[in-house]
């Protein structure tokens, strides 16, 4: 006899909703119910493991170690449930069919792209067809089932999966710091040269942030790109300039010596990444597969 799992699957479901969200609002959206409801139902599912999910304040909602824990199984075996119940309902082995998936540079190279033999390992049937881009795609013209995008999601007819918060540093080549000496504070930045990013719906500079410091400190660039921001990394490690960017994109050229961090003190805030999707229609089985593919390994290698 199979046992049965301590928490039923909605309860599970309203407690992977509200881990990648944050909030028990946001989860209720996704999915169409109250935050009352979402609530309840994580509450029941903590009642039944005997541990504490979430850390609750009048303002945060904080996952606990055991909810990290957790949360990565819940992952996976949603992932498996769904595609256990596509074959039941659609009468298949696997999932078939084209994906069509949108991300910018910058998560595309250094976790897009990269997780895609997985995917392909879980998912043999399903072809994924990968428009890089840093610029929004629209979903209806452009045919997209899902995107990566940077910063909030506010449009009501999207479904959001958070991917996670990913931080922010400066960064240098060494050659560059023996030739013009290391920055002590974001002040030392109007002696320096910086290397900024043009953000493509405005064509204005990306603001550097720092914690703590000036919030949001717009650089004065002797170099901009525009399009792709890999290649404000690529300048950087030629020794040209400073580069505010994410960690995840210059893990690899840190621990080889190429770029070293600098304003270590005034570490830049994190900018959030999320999956988006229309709301309607339903999504495919293999959408829903790329879907719990993505998050899943988002989660994975941020934790």
């Amino acid at each position: 006899m199979i046992a049965t799992p301590s928490g039923t699957l909605p309860n599970v479901e309203a407690f992977c909703r509200t881990y990648e969200t944050g909030s028990f609002s946001r989860a209720a959206r996704a999915l169409g119910v109250t935050p009352q409801a979402t609530s309840r139902s994580v509450a029941r599912l903590e009642q039944s493991l005997g541990v504490t999910l979430f850390r609750r304040t009048t303002r945060q909602l904080s996952p606990t170690d055991a909810a990290r824990r957790y949360y990565e199984r819940c992952v996976q075996a949603l992932a498996l449930f769904a595609v256990a119940e596509g074959e039941v309902v659609e009468g298949r082995h696997a999932p078939t069919g084209l994906v069509r998936i949108s991300a910018a540079t910058t998560w595309a190279h250094h976790r897009l792209l990269p997780s895609l033999g997985a995917f392909r390992e879980l998912c043999p049937e399903i072809e994924v067809e990968v428009n890089v881009a840093s610029g929004n795609v629209d979903f209806v013209r452009g045919g997209y089932d899902l995107a990566v995008r940077m910063g909030s999601v506010a449009d009501g007819a999207l479904v959001a999966r958070k991917l996670g918060d990913f931080a922010l540093g400066v960064f240098a080549a060494p050659a560059y710091l023996a030739r013009h000496g290391v920055p002590q504070t974001p002040a030392d930045l109007e002696r320096h040269t910086c290397i900024a990013f043009l953000v493509p719906s405005s064509g204005r500079v990306l603001p550097w942030t720092f914690s703590p410091g000036p919030e949001r400190l717009v650089p004065r660039a002797a170099y901009r790109c525009s399009d792709d921001a890999l290649g404000t990394v690529t300048l950087a490690r030629a020794g040209l300039g400073l580069v505010q960017t994410y960690d995840f994109l210059v893990e690899e050229d840190v621990s080889r010596g190429r770029l070293v961090e600098v304003l270590v003190r005034y570490r830049g805030r994190s900018r959030p990444f999320s999956l988006v999707y229309p709301k309607a229609p339903r999504p495919t089985r293999a959408v829903r597969a790329m879907i719990d593919h993505v998050v899943g390994f988002a989660q994975r290698t941020q934790a």
